[in-house]
């Protein structure tokens, strides 16, 4: 699991996305909403190139929260790499978000699906 998570207001355009994203080498963004820091959705490279650049779309024109993905894909912070590994399949998506009573902790991607079974072999192999 990541625990840095970066956001963006739903607000900002998809250009400030895509330099955040850029810059910071991610894949993705949590969405916030006006108000209190309440999480909206997350805005994924993939959201970026298919539903704007793909599409011939100014990216400086679109607003995050018009292409942001909701509802996050959540799950508890307990949960088995197995577990979170089926919930990523059945969902078909490429990350899910760590949740702690309703707040949103952290990130697993499936590159940390593929480590966490690497070091699992890996201690496996010699015990």
């Amino acid at each position: 699991m990541t625990r840095r998570l970066e956001t963006i207001s739903a607000h900002a355009s998809v250009y400030e996305a895509i330099e955040r994203m850029v810059d910071k080498r991610i894949r993705s963004l949590l969405v916030v909403a006006d108000g209190p820091v309440e999480t909206d959705g997350v805005v994924t490279a993939r959201d970026v190139v298919f539903k704007v650049l793909a599409k011939g779309l100014n990216p400086h024109n679109v607003r995050v929260g018009e292409i942001a993905g909701r509802p996050l894909r959540c799950v508890d912070k307990d949960q088995t790499v197995e577990a979170v590994a089926a919930v990523m399949e059945e969902a078909n998506v490429a990350r899910v978000f760590v949740c702690d009573e309703g707040r949103v902790v952290g990130v697993v991607a499936l590159m940390d699906i593929m480590q966490a079974n690497l070091v699992a072999r890996a201690k496996n192999s010699h015990a």
